[in-house]
């Protein structure tokens, strides 16, 4: 008796293929130029060593954006140094994390050439990524609130 989910299971193309390999291939590169960079001791500001300007928001309003220390805290994560990442941007650790199972799903969706765990990456993706966004603006709006108190 066949399996049920491998008569509904696409085989994926070539390009599909591909495509989820090159995902798996950014968030690697990604790690590695987290190796590369020094955290900022302040907990934000790493992303300058790559020759960007300053945070604007931060700038102009003495204020850290919600995003602000997500460098630096892949930065920790690839050093193993939880506990600092989590005090850069704990909405940068969790996408750290995340990063890790997506990029071992990228790896086994291109090996196996089938989706695992969901037939819609694009839609887990955006949706996922949308509830990363309101997440970190929670925390930065708790971070905002205990900072003041």
């Amino acid at each position: 008796m066949l399996d049920s989910s491998r008569k509904t299971r696409r085989e994926l193309t070539r390009k599909d293929r591909l495509l989820a390999g090159l995902v798996g291939a950014g968030i690697f590169v990604v790690f590695g130029i987290a190796v590369w960079l020094t955290p900022d001791p302040r907990g934000f500001g790493t992303h300058q060593q790559l020759g960007m300007p300053p945070c604007t928001f931060r700038t102009l309003t003495g204020v850290n954006c919600p995003h602000c220390g997500l460098t630096t805290s892949f930065s920790w994560f690839v050093r193993g140094q939880f506990q600092q990442s989590m005090q850069a941007n704990p909405a940068g650790l969790m996408l750290a994390v995340v990063s890790v199972l997506i990029l071992v799903w990228s790896i086994v969706v291109s090996v196996r050439g089938a989706f695992v765990i969901t037939h819609e990456p694009g839609r887990v993706f955006l949706i996922g990524f949308g509830i990363w966004v309101l997440v970190s603006i929670v925390i930065w709006s708790l971070r905002l609130f205990w900072k003041q108190i």
